[in-house]
């Protein structure tokens, strides 16, 4: 088990850990958190801090939290100085998706997604996987760490929502995952959880999604106007993409300061991180996996203007369109 005795040297050698979560943390990267401070606390660590950044507002994330109650800490009131070592779940370049400084550098990084190297002391990426949570499942087999109902439930909710759910390409690795943790779960927990209810500026962001819908072929570009919820744009991808022909979605809308992009696709043609990378790289961060990605635009100056988000999102939704069409390499 190299890279899991590997992980375990680095653990022996501190006495704290603060475990960071990428922005916004999803069910994948959250139960990968809970599975490294189970790991942590077998080997004798303490304290075990789990830290994120953004918000968590997606309904079915905000009652994964309350329902296996998952203690966290926003990033703004963790001191990370005061712990000897730092890990990070589910991301793994410096300053990007976290709102930890670029200057710090983690001891300890897992991750599924493809980025830059980050410099840890231990750093296991694998591209190849689906899910960090699955990576955290072979790790708990191979130490023979206990799987408790809760840390089991996690990670098989996880599994799911990160791959199994909507079949994005899971690698048989998940569902091995998800078979080795299903024994242990709590499935009344896991009903709960899929039954968890929309907000009201989710709904409302779907809505306009729904209704400002622009198609070209198999691809759709819509806006989900101004939100105060970040995961409704996902959301919104996610739902557009049951519509009859589409295989390929990106939703845009404004929240706080920026131009957020979810972008979603299930042709096996299209590589949607790259497509968005290629159309708005230039403009912001953007990219991601073949089959789902995300991107960031600064509002800057235009942030500054009172209010006017309609006529803001009517001026540049054109441009956002053509951008992603031409990416995809459509013509009108």
């Amino acid at each position: 088990m190299p890279r899991a005795a590997d992980l375990v040297s680095v653990l022996e050698a501190t006495e704290s850990l603060a475990i960071v979560c990428h922005d916004n943390p999803d069910p994948d990267c959250l139960a990968s958190a809970l599975a490294l401070e189970a790991i942590a606390r077998d080997h004798d660590i303490a304290p075990v801090t789990i830290a994120y950044g953004g918000e968590i507002s997606h309904q079915q994330n905000r009652a994964f939290v309350n329902l296996l109650d998952i203690s966290l800490q926003t990033i703004e009131s963790t001191t990370l100085s005061e712990y000897e070592s730092i890990g990070y779940v589910d991301h793994s370049s410096p300053g990007a998706n976290t709102e930890v400084p670029e200057r710090i550098t983690p001891d300890i990084v897992i991750d599924h997604h493809p980025g830059e190297a980050s410099g840890a002391d231990f750093e296991d990426v694998r591209t190849e996987y689906g899910a960090t949570a699955t990576i955290f499942v072979e790790y708990l087999g191979e130490l023979e760490v206990e799987l408790t109902a809760r840390l089991a439930s996690a990670l098989l909710f996880a599994l799911h929502r990160e791959r199994l759910d909507f079949v994005r390409e899971p690698t048989r690795r998940e569902y091995e995952a998800a078979l080795a943790v299903y024994p242990d779960a709590d499935l009344e927990t896991l009903e709960q959880l899929y039954g968890s209810a929309f907000s009201p500026g989710t709904l409302d962001a779907i809505g306009r999604a729904i209704a400002s819908r622009e198609r070209r072929g198999s691809s759709l570009v819509a806006s989900a106007g101004k939100t105060g919820e970040t995961d409704a744009l996902p959301q919104a991808a996610d739902y557009l993409l049951n519509l009859e022909g589409v295989d390929t979605v990106l939703v845009y809308g404004i929240v706080g300061d920026a131009i957020r992009l979810s972008g979603r696709s299930i042709d096996p043609r299209v590589h949607i991180g790259e497509a968005l990378e290629e159309g708005f790289d230039e403009l912001g961060a953007a990219g991601g996996h073949h089959d789902m990605a995300g991107g960031r635009i600064e509002l800057g100056l235009f942030a500054d203007e009172d209010g006017d988000d309609d006529a803001l999102l009517e001026f540049v939704g054109g441009r956002l369109a053509r951008r992603f069409f031409d990416a995809l390499n459509l013509d009108d």
